[in-house]
């Protein structure tokens, strides 16, 4: 169910692991990830990555063990499994304290929803400000309401990124 949340949210999937190569195709076949790199040591995952990301890819690596740090450190985002070992922990950029790697779906998800609403709120910010304040600063603008509409527009901002908390994107 993780791999196809994130394959939902247009996610490319690899599985970069240890193991011998057929029983990474089995596991990768089972859960529906396309590509497989085994027999991978902590160089050759960190390799993966960096190849990945001098293809301008966004890369971001889940981990647990202490053959996964290099990479974890080196992704965009690296996502450490809580009941892993210490050193992934500390690498990564998060840890997925539950270990339930669905989890990484839904902060992906959150993430996306989060920058939208970032941009939402700078556009109308500056469209405010653009506006207003060239007409105030001509005089053709009631201080009191040039204020009122000041303030309305950090309401209206503050009100947009509280529907992150209600999950109303």
């Amino acid at each position: 169910a993780a791999v196809a949340r994130l394959h939902q949210l247009g996610v490319r999937t690899l599985l970069v692991t240890g193991d011998i190569q057929a029983a990474a195709e089995h596991v990768a076949a089972e859960v529906g990830i396309d590509e497989v790199v085994a027999g991978a040591r902590p160089a050759d995952k960190l390799a993966v990555v960096d190849r990945l990301r001098a293809q301008g890819l966004r890369v971001g690596m889940i981990g647990d063990g202490v053959n996964d740090a290099p990479a974890l450190a080196a992704a965009d985002v690296g996502f450490a499994v809580g009941s892993g070992t210490e050193v992934a922990m500390e690498a990564a950029h998060l840890t997925i304290a539950s270990g339930d790697i669905g989890r990484v779906a839904q902060t992906i998800a959150l993430s996306r929803r989060t920058m939208s609403v970032i941009h939402q709120n700078l556009f109308w910010a500056f469209g405010y400000n653009a506006l207003a304040i060239p007409v105030a600063a001509s005089g053709r603008l009631n201080p009191m309401f040039a204020s009122a509409a000041m303030a309305m527009s950090s309401v209206s901002v503050v009100s947009n990124s509280l529907r992150l908390n209600r999950g109303a994107l």
